[in-house]
């Protein structure tokens, strides 16, 4: 007689545990330096910790409202206009989330149905190929090329078709650490114009971007903004990622087909965080200045493994910086990542977890959201090597 396990069958089969959790784990095992999953090891602001204990203490404790605490949406609205020179009703088309990821799934879970297909740039965060496949889809994969990871727009072209529901898009982008352009963006305006393609938008790192360069938000433009859903972070904002609050932004007939997904995944958000938030980001400082910050931390860590064998094109956004260490070995990346963290003590994630298909680019990610302790100590391991 057949056991239950023998007979159940899986939605996703070929879909290990995420990588990060893989290397994190790793890391413990070996008490390794930690710089493979993406989070800071340094303090929250005291200023947002202790609004959020007095908005706990205020009894702001139980369910907020489904879209969001009201006076959180309304700055969130603010801020985009100040950044973007974008409109958002705070009451149709902004919906805070319990972090980006949960924004992505419900955004993908309430309009991809089957045999829609849906256009991803790899290497890709790992959460979207399982959403598309969860959800029915058909992922249709288009590799960035190049040092530069840059996106062939004559390929994507080639990709689309009458099944074409989604592009996929991700600025400032992980793991590679690169920014789409103007160029980019007109490239996606002219590739979705007359057509029923909905962008969702991954904007997580949109505080995070270097060398005085701009954050090419969808939002900037009017006619790629009426067909976007774009998820934002105050996680990676702010230090907390173990807060997981985020939001999306999208128009009214988007945001309608939205919250009715994410009503029945998790109803609503953190209520004191969001209280919190909404006191908090009405000083712009609070976050504009991120980029210096991290630009910092980047060049402080690109400076300490300079004398190292590994190669190293400057990130330029979010907080990762890629390491090619061809020079090093022939390894596959998840080889010499478990070669690292056992006999090195080093935890970084290999690049080709993120491609559908593992694909051996010799490179490591690093996140650099890290103290100046912890980053002079990863270096002096790798100019070791």
């Amino acid at each position: 007689m057949e056991s239950f396990s023998d007979v159940l069958s899986t939605k996703l089969p070929n879909t290990p545990t995420s990588v990060f959790a893989v290397m994190t784990q790793l890391s413990h095992q070996h008490d390794a330096i930690n710089m493979s999953q993406g989070f800071p090891d340094f303090d929250v602001s005291p200023v947002l910790i202790d609004l959020v204990s007095k908005s706990m203490k205020a009894g702001n404790n139980q369910y907020a409202p489904m879209a969001g605490v009201m006076e959180l949406r309304e700055v969130i609205a603010a801020k985009t206009r100040r950044l973007y020179e974008a409109s958002y009703d705070p009451d149709t088309e902004i919906t805070v989330t319990p972090g980006a990821t949960q924004a992505l799934f419900a955004a993908i879970t309430a309009l991809v149905r089957d045999e829609d297909e849906v256009i991803v740039f790899e290497p890709a965060y790992d959460s979207y190929i399982p959403a598309i496949r969860l959800n029915g889809g058909t992922p249709m994969v288009c590799r960035l090329k190049g040092e530069g990871f840059s996106i062939d727009w004559e390929e994507v072209r080639h990709l689309v078709s009458s099944r074409t529901k989604m592009i996929i898009i991700n600025t400032p982008h992980n793991p590679t650490g690169t920014i789409l352009g103007r160029h980019d963006m007109e490239q996606l305006r002219k590739i979705t114009r007359n057509t029923g393609i909905v962008i969702l938008s991954d904007e997580v790192y949109e505080h995070i971007v270097f060398d005085r360069q701009a954050h090419e938000s969808v939002c900037r433009y009017p006619d790629l903004a009426m067909r976007s859903l774009v998820t934002c972070s105050f996680g990676k904002t702010f230090h907390a990622t173990g807060w997981k609050t985020g939001y999306c932004l999208a128009p009214a007939n988007l945001m309608k087909e939205f919250r009715k997904t994410h009503q029945f995944m998790v109803f609503c958000s953190n209520t004191p965080v969001q209280y919190a938030l909404a006191e908090y980001l009405k000083t712009p400082d609070h976050y504009l200045g991120l980029g210096e910050f991290y630009q910092q931390k980047r060049d402080y860590f690109l400076e300490a493994v300079s004398g190292s064998k590994l190669k190293a094109v400057p990130a330029a956004g979010t907080y990762f910086q890629l390491l090619d260490y061809s020079a090093v070995s022939d390894s596959e990346e998840m080889a010499f990542a478990e070669y690292l963290v056992r006999e090195h003590k080093l935890a970084a994630v290999p690049v080709s977890s993120f491609y559908n298909r593992a694909f051996n680019n010799h490179l490591l990610r690093f996140c650099f959201a890290k103290s100046e302790k912890t980053l002079s100590m990863a270096a002096e391991i790798l100019c070791r090597i």
